[in-house]
């Protein structure tokens, strides 16, 4: 078939299904303002930017930006802060949503495995402000109920947390593996609701326990969606978002947990320094990226499955 004969298939099949495409639009409308139009801003990053002077009207200045936050005596404590927490979260955060599907998947009884499945997905729909709050109130040195708990067990009981450089990853990483836990377990869920019960029935008939079908039935089934969900967790291994980390940040543990997003926003908006800002954030992105396209081909190497 040449290559005019597949445009006109083409044509056919889209003027046929036009409708489908209409539903489509809103959706391409929006990836193409939100996330490919401000991709021109990015020129900033290469420029001495001035608002009054616009895009056009601001001096180029290279890659002064970039090789300024490469010199800065914050780069390195910058990166090591960032890849602290989120390598701390990806080895702790990304197996538990694995095991706990595994384990709710093999809750006998409908209602209790619903029962389950909605205390799991619940903490998923709390703010990052309400949570951060929680955070706050448990672990309080003087009312919260964590160092209650600890003067009964003979500690101290007035231990400020929050305020301890310490103790900041902990609490950052465990918190978010409570909130997000039950809802990332959800796509696993659904992997395994593809597993063929008569391999189950066959694995029990030769004497397997429970134990060994999930280790030699539902985990084999799931591990393409797991390598999938891997890659895409090692594209965005710089990606700590702000918010939370920015609202548990105080004087006493800033010194770990001042990361690149927050230090982004800290220049972007507090202290209007764009150029700057628009290179540290580019520079992250350039790393996500080029993380995502190497874990994404030794997983295509090693296993056959990937993203692409």
């Amino acid at each position: 078939m040449t290559f005019a004969e597949k445009r006109k298939k083409t044509l056919r099949l889209m003027k046929r299904n036009w409708l489908l495409y209409v539903f489509l639009l809103p959706a391409v409308l929006f990836i193409v303002l939100f996330k490919y139009g401000p991709m021109y801003g990015l020129q900033i990053a290469f420029q001495n930017y001035s608002i009054t002077k616009g895009f056009s009207g601001s001096e180029w200045v290279g890659l002064k930006w970039f090789i300024k936050f490469f010199e800065s005596p914050r780069f390195w404590v910058l990166l090591k802060n960032t890849l602290t927490l989120s390598l701390y979260s990806l080895v702790v955060g990304f197996p538990i949503p694995i095991i706990l599907a595994l384990v709710l998947n093999n809750v006998k009884g409908v209602k209790r495995k619903k029962f389950a499945q909605t205390i799991t997905y619940m903490p998923h729909f709390i703010s990052t402000v309400v949570l951060v709050g929680m955070i706050s109130a448990f672990f309080s040195p003087s009312s919260g109920f964590v160092n209650t708990l600890l003067s009964y067990l003979g500690g101290s009981g007035d231990t400020y947390f929050m305020g301890d450089p310490s103790y900041f990853s902990h609490m950052y990483v465990w918190s978010g593996v409570w909130q997000e836990a039950g809802w990332g377990s959800i796509i696993y869920m659904a992997a395994l609701a593809g597993v063929d019960p008569t391999l189950h029935e066959a694995a029990m008939i030769d004497g397997a326990n429970k134990f060994k079908r999930i280790i030699h039935i539902d985990l084999p089934t799931i591990i393409p969606t797991i390598i999938i969900m891997l890659i895409m967790r090692c594209g965005s291994i710089l990606g700590v978002g702000y918010e939370k980390v920015f609202l548990m940040q105080n004087d006493m543990n800033i010194a770990v947990s001042e990361v690149i997003s927050t230090y982004v926003y800290k220049l972007g908006l507090i202290n209007r320094q764009y150029s700057y800002s628009t290179a540290v954030g580019l520079f992250n992105n350039a790393i996500n990226f080029t993380l995502l396209v190497i874990v994404n081909k030794a997983a295509k190497k090693i296993s056959g499955s990937s993203l692409w």
